[in-house]
Formats: structure tokens, C-alpha cells, sequence
């Protein structure tokens, strides 16, 4: 499974951690499709992986990922973004075609 997690999105994944689990929580990455990069996500920090979680490690911090983010996530570089219009994780995909700009019609 290919995907990226950079700086800022590690450091955000810790302190969810930190704050609302224990030692051996992970942080619950359920991604679908939809959203301005082609993905939406929803996150929890949950004490065990659910069924059918695949348990993955970076730089230790525990993600426990469903099948279909995991197919999903390919390719996908995650960030952190905070800004007066959205705070949280973003999903680089060079794979997404759409755009949130509004075209002329």
C-alpha cells in the first residue's frame, strides 16, 4: 500500500492520539470517494482495529484502515490543513480530475 503521510498530517494523527486514546490506540482512517481532491474521510481514535481493518505503522503511529480506504489511499499523499476555510486532513491525488473551482457554464 502506497500512499504518504507528511509532516503536519503525522504531527495532527499524534496529537488526536494523544488526546483522546491510549498506548495502543490507532487513529481510524475511513476514506470515500467524493470531496474537491476525490476523497472524503472520516477519523476516529478507537482502542482496536475493527473487522477487517488492515493495522498499519508510520513512523509509529498506529492507522487502522478499512479495505476500501485502502484501495483508496493508493498513490494518495496526506496532509494537514489549517486555514479559515477548512482545517483537517486533505488527500493530494494525482489521480482525481475534479476541481472545486466553479466553471462558467
Amino acid at each position: 500500500m502506497a500512499f504518504e503521510i507528511t509532516p503536519k498530517a503525522e504531527r495532527f494523527i499524534r496529537m488526536m492520539l494523544m488526546s483522546d486514546g491510549g498506548p495502543q490506540s490507532g487513529f481510524r482512517l475511513a476514506v470515500s470517494p467524493g470531496g474537491c481532491s476525490g476523497l472524503n474521510s472520516d477519523v476516529t481514535v478507537i482502542d482496536v482495529p475493527e473487522p477487517g481493518d488492515a493495522v498499519v505503522e508510520r513512523n509509529g503511529v498506529r492507522l487502522f484502515l478499512p479495505a476500501e480506504s485502502r484501495l483508496l489511499l493508493d498513490g494518495v499523499t496526506i496532509d494537514f490543513m489549517d486555514t479559515p476555510a477548512q482545517t483537517g486532513l486533505v488527500f493530494h491525488d494525482p489521480k482525481a480530475t475534479g476541481t472545486c473551482a466553479s466553471q462558467a457554464g
